[in-house]
This record gives C-alpha cells, structure tokens and sequence, in this order.
C-alpha cells in the first residue's frame, strides 16, 4: 500500500508580543481582544486549530475544527485534541472573571470523553462556565459538542490564582 504524505503549514506571531499587548487589560477585554483578533491568538490555536468564538464575563466557547493531522493510530482524533479545547476553554473562562494584573494556571482537568471524534464531526463547540472564583482558586466545567449538537465530553478544572 502506496502512502501518500500530507502537509499542513502553521504560523504565528510572536507570543510574548500577544502576552505584553494583553498585560494591562481585564480577563474579560484580554480574551475579548484575543477573539477580535485585535491581538495575536497563542500558537497553540494555530496548531491545534481552534478559535474563540463567544466570550462573556463567566464563559466561553471554542470551536474547533478536527482534521486527519490530530488523528491516533487507531484512525480518530487523540483525545489531546479535545482535552486541549477543554483546558483552553475553561481556564479562559476563568480568565474573563479576572482584573487586569492577575493570572491564573491550571492545577487539573477532569474529563469525561463520551462519543469519539472524527474529521467528519465538523466543527466542535467546547462551552465553558464559571463555577467559583475565590481568592486562590477557581473551578470552571464544559461541555464539548459535535456540529449535530451531540456531547462529545465534559470536564472540570481547577486553577491556581495568581496575584501580585
């Protein structure tokens, strides 16, 4: 049997740049500049291919587009495809909650993976909400649905607050 090789080219800009042109603003303008693309996305988007899509003080939705290239050997997507799209959706949730000046990072993630994806899954939808944010930490959960709105996922994440 004759393989035949794909190829996908990935850019970016310069994150640090990104991470200095967000260092000022809120969670909630950060990750709303990220999403108009007035401000690079991190060069984990381009790589793994997801966007932000809906942002709101509390919540978040990523969509993300499967392909062969995130495949495992056993011919569907690998489950760090979409625990990816999980941790970036729920750990921005939390960031929209933040003022400017503090950070967040994430202590785990749960997930639940339910039906398996393919590249015919079309789009995914990783909404995330907000369930506590405190002084130290903060808890997020998600739901991770197919273009037929079938849940694919669910998970929670803890994260660390980090302030000055």
């Amino acid at each position: 049997m004759m393989q035949v090789t794909r190829e996908r080219l990935v850019t970016w800009e310069d994150p640090l740049a990104s991470a200095d042109a967000l260092r000022g603003m809120s969670g909630l303008e950060a990750i709303r500049a990220v999403r108009d693309g007035t401000v690079s996305p991190p060069p984990i988007a381009r790589l793994m291919n997801f966007t932000i899509v809906e942002v709101d003080e509390g919540r978040v939705v990523f969509e993300g587009y499967p392909g062969e290239e995130h495949y495992n050997p056993i011919g569907v997507v690998h489950g760090g495809f979409a625990l990816t799209l999980f941790d970036s959706a729920m750990g921005c949730a939390i960031h929209t909650t933040l003022p400017p000046g503090v950070a967040y990072t994430t202590t785990d993630v749960q997930v639940r993976f339910i039906r398996g994806i393919t590249k015919d899954s079309g789009p995914v939808r990783c909404e995330a909400t907000v369930v506590h944010v405190g002084r130290s930490t903060a808890v997020a959960e998600a739901k991770l649905r197919d273009g037929d709105g079938r849940v694919l996922g669910t998970g929670t994440t803890g994260c660390a607050i980090l302030r000055r």
